[in-house]
């Protein structure tokens, strides 16, 4: 699919939720930092990122592909480090975290396998995708060291030992010297993963999928680890292909459904008779003849139903004409398993052939999410594959969710499923346990969203007094009022409550209300909207209204009944709309 240019957009031009610091010349110093969390009982991790093949990008495509692709990189990671926590960049390709945490709190490890997750969508710089992967080294004050100086040296040393073990690594410190590390494992070292077979070191992580209707769990999604002694938990990304290149492919694919199949049985016998477990399906295994009567084997000997098992099927599997995948692909949905298409508009899969296969399922990728609540392109993609799948008879999954607005954004289009760091990380299965004797996750954001009364109305405006005065004059209608001082905080309120009327301040120091207000009508079509100022330019008030973008242009000082009215006329016109299924129709509503 011809996405390359709306994702491009989305990565480089929009704001980002954290900053990110030059070490040693802007923000807060590492040594401050130490400073600020030692005597509270805290543990600090240090992070040392380096991204990984630049050279070979640079080489192969030039040093202009290069920036923008490290442009998309930095804003990831501000994406995707959480807002306590501390962002540096040492060099265009090297970064430095920072994450104070207490006993039982997320740690750097964790940290480290949410900026991983974060790319594992390619990146795109149009003409070319790219799979850029991190190296990175973990560093922990105090254990390691007392001062800043100190744990960066540790930290660097330790992403040095990563980047020994191959793209994608990830070691912590350890004080005692490391020889130099074994080659990559996909050459010639093919015993190192039948062993690792053997002795138990592959396993299999449990991520939940939930419905959209109640936060209920109805399936969990299977993600393989690696537990190595020397360079710690490694992830899919990191393993298969090594695996591939050692030609283990399908040996691997055949053991994970047979583990999930077992987990599957373990959680039937503790009661837990509804959830199914999606695992990849190789391309390897998918385009051999026996396939099918490999997989009919498992389940035969499982005991457990095909129902129980959905298939998640790589993109670029569908993309070339291989033997055996349509037959295959049939025989898995005649034999009754879900069968889901994993990371759709990623690679270049064709309309025509997403229709061709006998699909069930769409997993939108986390790349279309990123600036989904902010940015109109990016909305306007999300909805469209939606509706698609829909349209194709399909279900549609969103992977990667990890806030309040994503989640309302896409319950308010539709979308049937969620999985994401907003519910849960990957979890082994001892620990995923617990949650699934829970069932419903995050219940009182399902709850209250179901119990929001009819009309609702958001008022922006970065001046305080100005939204005070706006709410008590407003509060004694009924509605149920949200009030945000910034554009960002305006886009988190729609995309996690059902807005009838918006008023927006029109001058505001990150966007004028005029830009917001159309960016709130191509996301929020049925949206009435109206814009509030204490100047009169009538070249933006036509502006505005002729463009769309405001249904009203209304003055400060407002006169208080005046105002009122005005608002009553929009929840009339909002519930015309709602009545009729004409978004956008903005006309005077007296």
């Amino acid at each position: 699919m011809a996405h390359s240019d709306d994702r491009m957009h989305s990565e480089t031009s929009t704001l980002s939720r954290a900053e990110i610091y030059r070490l040693g010349a802007s923000g807060p110093s590492l040594g401050s930092v130490l400073a600020g969390i030692d005597g509270a009982q805290r543990r600090l991790a240090l992070l040392h990122i380096d991204v990984d093949e630049v050279g070979t990008i640079n080489a192969t495509l030039g040093e202009n592909i290069v920036e923008q692709a490290l442009s998309v990189v930095a804003r990831r990671l501000r994406l995707a480090v959480p807002a306590d926590a501390w962002l540096w960049q040492l060099a265009s390709e090297e970064f430095v975290v920072a994450v104070a945490y207490r006993e039982g709190e997320p740690d750097g490890n964790a940290l480290a396998e949410r900026l991983r997750e974060a790319f594992e969508t390619p990146v795109q710089v149009p003409p070319f995708v790219l799979d850029i992967t991190l190296s990175i080294g973990i560093a922990i004050h105090p254990e390691h060291a007392h001062d800043a100086a100190g744990l960066l040296a540790a930290a660097e040393q330790a992403m040095r030992r990563a980047k020994r073990s191959g793209s994608g690594g990830l070691a912590v410190f350890v004080p005692e010297p490391v020889p130099d590390a074994a080659p990559d494992p996909g050459h010639g070292q093919e015993h190192r993963f039948v062993d690792a077979l053997a002795q138990s070191e592959f396993r299999l992580y449990y991520q939940p999928v939930v419905s959209a209707q109640d936060g209920s769990i109805v399936s969990c999604s299977a993600l393989l680890r690696w537990h190595t002694s020397q360079e710690g938990v490694l992830r899919a990304s990191r393993v298969l292909p090594a695996v591939e290149r050692a030609g283990l492919a399908g040996p691997v694919a055949l053991w994970t459904i047979e583990t999930a199949l077992q987990q599957v049985c373990a959680w039937r016998e503790l009661g837990i008779d509804y959830l199914a477990a999606a695992v990849p399906l190789d391309g390897a295994l998918l385009a051999r003849g026996e396939c099918l009567d490999l997989v009919g084997e498992l389940f035969h000997r499982s005991g457990v139903p095909a129902g129980a098992l959905e298939f998640e099927i790589s993109e670029a599997v569908l993309t070339v004409d291989t033997p055996h995948v349509a037959e295959n692909l049939a025989g898995l949905r005649a034999l009754g398993a879900t069968l889901t298409l994993a990371d759709f508009g990623t690679r270049g899969l064709s309309l025509t052939a997403l229709a061709e296969h006998p699909l069930d399922r769409i997993k939108i990728d986390r790349g279309f999410l990123r600036d989904v609540t902010r940015t109109p392109r990016s909305a306007a993609l999300v909805r469209a594959i939606i509706a698609m799948g829909h349209g194709l008879g399909m279900t549609v999954v969103a992977k990667g969710v990890e806030t309040d607005a994503e989640l309302g954004f896409l319950r308010r289009y539709h979308c049937d499923f969620f999985q994401g760091y907003l519910f849960s990380p990957p979890l082994p299965a001892a620990e995923v346990d617990a949650l699934l004797r829970r069932r419903f996750l995050l219940p009182q954001v399902f709850q209250a969203s179901a119990e929001q009364p009819a009309r609702t109305l958001l008022l922006l405006d970065d001046e305080e007094n100005v939204l005070r005065s706006l709410a008590r004059l407003l509060r004694r209608d009924g509605y149920r009022l949200l009030t945000a001082s910034s554009v960002n905080e305006a886009f988190d309120l729609l995309a996690r409550n059902e807005v009838q009327v918006v008023i927006s301040d029109q001058r505001m120091p990150d966007m004028s209300g005029t830009e917001f207000l159309g960016r709130v009508r191509d996301m929020y079509p049925n949206t009435v909207r109206l814009a509030l100022s204490g100047y009169t330019d009538v070249n933006t008030i036509s502006e505005a209204v002729n463009q769309g973008a405001a249904y009203r242009f209304l003055l400060k000082p407002w006169d208080d009944a005046e105002l009122r009215g005005h608002i009553r006329a929009a929840f009339r016109l909002a519930e015309q709309r709602r009545g009729s299924g004409a978004p956008n129709a903005d006309v005077d509503a007296g």
